[in-house]
C-alpha cells in the first residue's frame, strides 16, 4: 500500500524509519536523433538498488525511430554504408553511426521483406501477372551472378503491384516452377494473360503451372531477338514490317500481315524469319483484350524500367557480401518504385470484355470479389 507522505523540509529520519532512495545530481546521456546528438540530463539515485526508471527515455532508446527511417532511405536510395556513416557525422566529427550500426538499422528490410514474401495473395483479382528476373553479385559466388526472379500484376481495379520476389540462383525451369508454386500456395489466382521473355525454363514453367492462362510474349525482346539475326539492310527493310505487325489494331490484321512477310522474305533473311514465326501466336495475344491495355500488356517494359533504378543504386555495391543483404536492398529499392506506379484505366466497357472473356475461356469468376468495382455497380 502506498504510503502518504509529507515531506518537512529539513526533518531528520528517525533511527527506526528505513532508509529511502533520493535523488542526487544528474548524468549526461546523448540521445542519436535525425537532428543530431541530443543530451539529456538523467537523474541519479542514491541509497536504493534500483535505476532512475522514465517512460520517455525507454520509448526513445538509443536512436530515434525518424533517425532509422532517414538511415534507411539513404541506403536504399543508393548510398553505401560508408557513405552513410560520412554523412552522420556532427559539426565536431564525432561518428553519429557507424558502419555496423548502419547496417544494423538497415536489417529491418528484412523482416519487411519477410512480412511481403508471406502475405496472402488471394484478395488480389489479378487480371494481368508479368514475371522477369534480374542479375547481382555476390562474394561467396566468385564470378558468378545471382538470379533474383520477380513477379508483379495488373488488377481489376486497375491497380499495378509487386506480387514476389525472391533468389532463383539462375532462371532455369526448376527455379521459376518453385517461384511459381510458391505465389500459388499462397493463395495467388489464376491470371488471364502471363507476360513474359521467350526463356525456355520460364515459358515451359508458365505453361505447367498456369496451363488455364494465356501466354504473351514480350515484344520488345523478341524485336531484339530478330534484330540480331539481321544486318543492316535487313533492319532497315524487315524491321519496320515486323512492327507493324505486333503494333497492329487487331489480332486477324496482325496474323495476316505476318504471312505475307513470311511468304516474301524466308528466303532472303531465313534466320529471322524463323525467329519471327517461333511464338507468334503468343507475340499477339495481347490483342484479345481492351485495346486500351495494349500499351501496358504487350511488354514487360514497366519491370525493366524498376531494374534500371534497382541497379542504378546497387551499382555502388559491386559485390554484396551474402544473399540476404542482397535481396534486403534489391526489395526496399523495388519496393518502394512500385509504390509509385500509376494505376490504368478500367472502365465499365474494359471490365465486361473481360468478365465476358472468363466465361468464354472457362476461368473462374470473380464478380463476388469485386471483379467488377462498386463504382459501376449500378
Amino acid at each position: 500500500m502506498k504510503r502518504n507522505l509529507i515531506v518537512v523540509y529539513y526533518e531528520r529520519r528517525s533511527e527506526e524509519e528505513p532508509a529511502e532512495g533520493y535523488r542526487n545530481g544528474y548524468e549526461t546521456r546523448k540521445f542519436k536523433t535525425a537532428e543530431g546528438k541530443i543530451a539529456v540530463e538523467v537523474p541519479q539515485l542514491r541509497n536504493t538498488d534500483e535505476p532512475h526508471s522514465s517512460q520517455i527515455l525507454k520509448l526513445l532508446g538509443q536512436r530515434t525511430a525518424e533517425l532509422e527511417r532517414l538511415v534507411t532511405e539513404m541506403y536504399v536510395r543508393g548510398l553505401s554504408t560508408r557513405d552513410v556513416e560520412d554523412l552522420l557525422k556532427t559539426q565536431d566529427g564525432e561518428l553519429l553511426l557507424n558502419r555496423s550500426s548502419v547496417s544494423e538499422v538497415t536489417s529491418s528490410l528484412n523482416e519487411e521483406y519477410q512480412k511481403f514474401i508471406n502475405r496472402d495473395l488471394s484478395r488480389y483479382d489479378l487480371i494481368y501477372l508479368f514475371v522477369d528476373g534480374v542479375y547481382e553479385s555476390l562474394r561467396r559466388i566468385s564470378g558468378r551472378k545471382e538470379a533474383i526472379l520477380c513477379a508483379w500484376g495488373i488488377l481489376a481495379t486497375g491497380e499495378k503491384i509487386m506480387l514476389h520476389l525472391s533468389l532463383g540462383n539462375k532462371e532455369n525451369y526448376e527455379s521459376w516452377k518453385e517461384f511459381f508454386r510458391e505465389m500459388l500456395s499462397r493463395g495467388l489466382r489464376v491470371p488471364m494473360l502471363v507476360i513474359s521473355d521467350g526463356a525456355p525454363g520460364l515459358t515451359k514453367a508458365i505453361d505447367d503451372c498456369f496451363p488455364e492462362s494465356m501466354r504473351q510474349r514480350c515484344i520488345a525482346h523478341k524485336l531484339r531477338n530478330i534484330s540480331n539475326k539481321l544486318n543492316d539492310q535487313g533492319q532497315e527493310e524487315l524491321m519496320p514490317l515486323i512492327r507493324n505487325v505486333y503494333y497492329s489494331t487487331s489480332e486477324k490484321v496482325a496474323k495476316l500481315s505476318a504471312t505475307e512477310i513470311i511468304n516474301e522474305y524466308s528466303s532472303t533473311y531465313p534466320a529471322a524469319i524463323k525467329c519471327f514465326q517461333e511464338d507468334l501466336d503468343c507475340c499477339v495475344n495481347f490483342m484479345k483484350f481492351p485495346k486500351g491495355h495494349y500499351q501496358f500488356i504487350r511488354t514487360t517494359n514497366l519491370l525493366e524500367r524498376t531494374f534500371e533504378e534497382q541497379k542504378r543504386r546497387t551499382k555502388v555495391i559491386p559485390r554484396f557480401f551474402d544473399e540476404k543483404s542482397c535481396i534486403k536492398l534489391v526489395f526496399g529499392t523495388l519496393i518502394r518504385v512500385s509504390n509509385k506506379w500509376k494505376r490504368i484505366k478500367m472502365n465499365q466497357l474494359d471490365l465486361t470484355l473481360l468478365k465476358n472473356m472468363r466465361s468464354l475461356f472457362g476461368w473462374k469468376d470473380n464478380s463476388d470479389d469485386n471483379f467488377i468495382s462498386k463504382k459501376y455497380a449500378a
